[in-house]
This record gives C-alpha cells, structure tokens and sequence, in this order.
C-alpha cells in the first residue's frame, strides 16, 4: 500500500461514488474490473448510471492484461462500449472524438 495520500484516496473515492449510486439507482450496472476507471454519476432524465472514463479503462487493460494500446481500445469498443445491459448500462466517456 502506498503512502501517497492521492492513491489512498482514490478507492475512498471509488466507494463513494458506489455507494452514493446504490442508494439512488440500486439496479445500476458497473463495468467488473474497471473499478480505477469509475469516475462518477451520471444522470440521464430520472435515472442516475455508473460513469467511467475510457482512457482510465484502457489503462486497466494495458496494465493489468499487458494489452497493447491497440488492442485494449479494440478490446473495449467490441466488448465493453458495444455491450448493452439495459437501461442501466453504464456510461463511458470518450477522449476523443476521431
């Protein structure tokens, strides 16, 4: 465990956000293993949704899978962007707009 009080807060963070999002959507989806990249919640009319970053999910997959670059965007674009879960599938933002 590291002593940076910037890492340590991060989980905090994490916890907060998931359980802030459980007690106003409990039905809410999360994205399994892409706890780093949850940023916050989003809401959509009355329903409020997980909101992750894709930049941080793609950093998950290249650091704890050793995908390249090109291969955890491919990764996540067929398999986590493309998959619809109901109207509580989470929400990911995009870094860029290519």
């Amino acid at each position: 465990m590291s002593d940076d009080p910037v890492e340590m807060a991060v989980p905090e963070a994490m916890s907060a956000i998931q359980e802030t999002l459980s007690e106003l959507n409990p039905e809410a989806r999360l994205a399994d293993g892409f706890e780093d990249a949850l940023v916050g919640i989003g809401q959509q009319f009355n329903l409020y949704l997980a909101v992750y970053d894709v930049k941080k999910a793609r950093e998950v997959l290249m650091k704890r899978d050793g995908m390249s670059e090109d291969d955890a965007q491919d990764y996540l674009e067929f398999n986590v962007l493309g998959a619809y879960v109901g109207d509580n599938t989470p929400i990911f933002l995009l870094d860029n707009l290519e």
